[in-house]
């Protein structure tokens, strides 16, 4: 089994009330799901604001976001941060269907509301996951990946959609 699908697995919440899908797990460090990382990386951080929580350790926030019910996917767990644009936007799309059944293993029902993070993530995959029956919280609206410059905006829009 891929490490990063089984750090996720781990944090995988028993009663899900939102799945966040964001492009991939960072080539390097950085992985929300390493509890080995540290609470101020980007993303983590981005979370823990959502859910209002200061852990004192990665783990201590993991377990949170899991107790919270708040699930976060990729599309492909093949790191494409370093790739171009096009690179990376051909493995998302060329595992679009793999990573259908993974959220269908989450989601059987389709009840679950979706938030997709990042432009490409918005503009690849909006379309084909609405037209196979999931429900696209921020159908139509871009969220921002929250890098330093975009956590307030990520933080509002992402707080007017879902209540956590």
């Amino acid at each position: 089994m891929n490490e990063f699908i089984r750090l996720r697995n781990t944090y995988t919440p028993s009663n899900i009330r939102v799945i966040f899908v964001l492009e991939s797990p960072p080539e390097g460090h950085g992985y929300v799901y390493d509890p080995s990382g540290h609470t101020g990386e980007v993303l983590f951080r981005a979370f823990m604001k959502l859910i209002n929580v200061q852990p004192k350790t990665k783990e201590e926030g993991l377990q949170k976001l899991k107790e919270k019910g708040v699930l976060i996917l990729n599309p492909t767990y093949t790191p494409v941060n370093k790739l171009s644009d096009r690179e990376a936007n051909e493995i998302i799309l060329g595992e679009y269907q793999n990573f259908k059944k993974d959220l269908l293993r989450f989601n059987p029902k389709k009840n679950i509301p979706l938030i997709l993070v990042k432009a490409n993530i918005c503009r690849l995959l909006e379309k084909p996951l609405v037209e196979d029956g999931f429900e696209v919280l921020n159908k139509g609206q871009m969220i921002p990946f929250p890098i330093h410059y975009h956590q307030e905006k990520f933080h509002t829009i992402v707080s007017e959609l879902f209540e956590f």
